[in-house]
This record gives structure tokens, C-alpha cells and sequence, in this order.
């Protein structure tokens, strides 16, 4: 299914079953000391690093930012061979009209690309995207002080597009990771990167919004909430860090919309941190998968369903499954198409996204308890998700 979603680097609704909840924590505000004519804002939870500095009130703040983990932030050049046809006189109708039609000819060809990322140890672990690095041959790691080294991939994870690469070096310098779960709008970022080649480009603006699904933007096929940024992105930042007022990564960035302007998107760093991981760990990160295609349910799309497919729909609201693939665990349990999920573990679901956060969230293997409604009927079926079949490029 095409998109009008471009990944920054590789270039190029109906949701396949992802994404992760994104809880918020809150403030809580201390009564004012008699003594004192301000009232002090303390966090419920622990108060976080001291700033690099205050934004407010500061014109150069994005400079320090830069200055303390700009050389943090590195150049990842990749470069994967694959075998493509190769123009041939011969199909000239000319030529065939004495020579015929002869066999095309496949010749390898060599695809390179530039992204970004940023160092996460000081042995060596760099965070970027895994479009950056997908079957990739050779990955060359160029640091901002110029030194250049060969990048092994320790693992990569296209579901929500984080990779971890790995370099032989010691004592590098490190970028400190945020908290993404305690993201405003409004608030001020920064992103590092190489955009269209142009090594250690700066740019900055605010977090739009927070939250925005993978379906929203048009990438069905992934599984994260993104972090929605008017700081310019362009290809070639994919993987480079997205930063906030303190210096500390909240974000990977990885995607823009074609043709838009002032639309750029990152992945949350804990999203990114928690799959990096497993990445570290494991090599390779398994999602939960159900195996079927939906979408949410209203009165109009009813309306179209029951003219159009011929599917006996009774309910009105609720996530209706438009396609259950063989052999899934959809399809082991008695999922149907036409069927509509009404709550999933007793949780009530609206929308394909909650569908897809209680998923990604479930554990493979252990059943998960859906309400349907069928014909007019209300069932119980339990499902046991099974690892994500993933197909790779390359």
C-alpha cells in the first residue's frame, strides 16, 4: 500500500496489528511558604538533572546545547548492493526485429545513503534509524572531529525503526537521554544531523503535539507514537537526536511528510531506549502479532461496508475486522471478518489505536481476552499472540 509518507533517508486507513502508551506524569504544587512570596512547582516523581542552562531569558541557549553534545552527534554513511536490470539496447524495436526477445540481464549495483545518529556509551554504541542501516554492507561511522571508523550493526528493528550500531573506540563523548513521557507542546527542541550531506547542521523550533500514531501519519506498517516538531528536518537526519532545553535527547528523529513543511517527526527516546535494549541484548526485537487488518468503526463507514462487501454489521461503534490472515492467531481463535472488537482484557476500545497499544503492550504467548460482537451477538474469544513475521529489505 502506497504512502505519502517519506522516510527521510530511504525514500521511498486501513491498520495492520502497535505503538506504546505514553503516560504523562503530573505536578503536583506545594502551598506557599508563609515566608516566602512564591509558590514552588516540585514534581511527583524524581526532580530531573539540573539544566545545561534556562532557556528563558537566554538568546544563546541553543547555542550551549550545541556546544555540550554536538560532538556527540555522528555522520553514518551506508552502503548495500543490490542486483537491478540493467538498461538493454536490445529492447529497441529495432534490434528485436532481427535479434527477437532475448533474456533481460541483472547487474549488481551498489545503493548508498547518509543518515545520522548519536553516541550512547562511551564504547562505542550508537543509536540511529533502521532505514538508515537496512541491509547495509559496509557502515562507515564519521565523528565530528573527523575521525572515521567501520560501524558493525548490532541490530535492527523496522517495526518502530530503531537500529543500534556499534564502533571500536573508547572514552567518546555521550549525549544524556530525557524523558519523553513528560512532553508538552510548545516546548523548545533542537535537532542535530546531516541533512542532504550537509555534516553537523543545526536546527530548532517546538514540539507540536505528542501522541501522533503511526496511522495518523501514514506509516500503518510501524508501531510508534511520535513526537510531532516544526524544527526543519530534511533526508539525512534520520537517526540524528532531537533535544530539549537541558541538552538531553527526547527524541530520534526519523520521518517527514512529502510535500509538507514544518511537519517533522521523531520517535520518543524511551520508545527508541527500550528497543535499543533488546537490540543490545538480543540482536532483535519480537512484537506481539494478532493477524488481522481493521478499522474504526462509525454509522457512515457501516453504511458503505454493508452496501459494499455485503458484511452484516450491528454495531455501530467499536474496531471492525475487514481481513483475518490464514494461519494467525486471529484466525486459530475464530476471528472473522465482519467481526467487531468491543473490548480487549475488559478494556473498552474505540479506535484502531488502542487496539494497537494493547497489543503491542501484551506478552507472546499469553492469551488476550476479546469481546466481539458478531451477528448481533456478543462472544468471548481469546487469542495468543504470536512474534510479528517481519519481511526485510534487501
Amino acid at each position: 500500500m502506497k504512502t505519502n509518507l517519506l522516510f527521510v533517508l530511504l525514500s521511498g486507513v486501513v491498520v495492520s496489528v502497535g505503538g506504546c502508551s505514553l503516560p504523562i506524569n503530573t505536578l503536583e504544587t506545594q502551598r506557599p511558604n508563609p515566608q516566602t512570596q512564591n509558590p514552588i512547582n516540585t514534581p511527583i516523581a524524581a526532580p530531573a538533572p539540573p539544566p545545561i542552562f534556562q532557556s528563558s531569558g537566554d538568546p544563546n541557549f541553543v547555542v550551549k546545547v550545541v556546544q555540550k553534545v554536538g560532538p556527540a552527534v555522528v555522520r553514518i554513511d551506508a552502503a548495500r548492493t543490490i542486483m537491478s536490470r540493467s538498461p538493454d539496447e536490445f529492447s529497441d524495436p529495432f534490434f528485436r526485429r532481427f535479434f527477437g526477445d532475448l533474456p533481460s540481464r541483472s547487474r549488481p549495483r551498489v545503493e548508498r545513503g547518509s543518515g545520522s545518529g548519536f553516541i550512547i556509551s562511551g564504547n562505542g554504541q550508537i543509536l540511529t534509524n533502521s532505514h538508515v542501516v537496512n541491509g547495509a554492507d559496509v557502515v562507515t561511522v564519521r565523528l565530528k572531529d573527523g575521525r572515521t571508523f567501520d560501524g558493525r550493526v548490532l541490530g535492527e528493528d523496522p517495526i518502530t525503526d530503531v537500529a543500534v550500531i556499534k564502533i571500536d573506540a573508547n572514552n567518546l563523548p555521550t549525549i544524556p537521554l530525557g524523558n519523553s513521557e513528560v512532553l508538552q507542546p510548545g516546548e523548545p527542541v533542537i535537532a542535530i544531523g546531516n541533512p542532504l550531506g550537509l555534516d553537523n547542521t543545526v536546527t530548532s523550533g517546538i514540539i507540536s503535539a505528542t501522541g501522533r500514531s503511526s496511522s495518523a501519519i501514514g506509516a500503518s506498517d510501524k508501531r510508534v507514537d511520535y513526537i510531532q516538531t516544526d524544527a526543519a528536518i530534511n533526508p539525512g537526519n534520520s537517526g540524528g537526536p532531537l533535544l530539549n532545553a537541558r541538552g538531553e535527547v527526547i527524541g530520534m528523529n526519523t520521518a517527514i511528510l512529502q510535500g509538507a513543511q514544518g511537519l517533522g517527526f521523531a520517535i520518543p527516546i524511551n520508545t527508541a531506549q527500550r528497543i535499543g535494549k533488546e537490540l543490545i541484548a538480543n540482536g532483535k526485537v519480537d512484537h506481539p502479532y494478532l493477524g488481522i487488518q481493521m478499522v474504526t468503526l462509525t454509522p457512515e463507514l457501516k453504511e458503505r461496508i454493508e452496501d459494499r462487501l455485503g458484511l452484516n454489521v450491528t454495531s455501530d461503534r467499536g474496531v471492525l475486522l475487514i481481513d483475518v490472515v490464514p494461519s494467525s492467531p486471529a484466525a486459530a481463535a475464530g476471528l472473522r471478518e465482519g467481526d467487531v472488537i468491543q473490548s480487549i482484557n475488559n478494556q473498552s476500545v474505540a479506535n484502531i489505536e488502542e487496539v494497537q497499544k494493547l497489543v503491542e503492550n501484551s506478552k507472546i504467548g499469553i492469551p488476550l481476552q476479546l469481546q466481539i460482537q458478531r451477528n448481533g451477538q456478543t462472544q468471548q474469544v481469546a487469542v495468543r499472540p504470536a512474534p510479528l513475521p517481519i519481511q526485510r529489505e534487501g
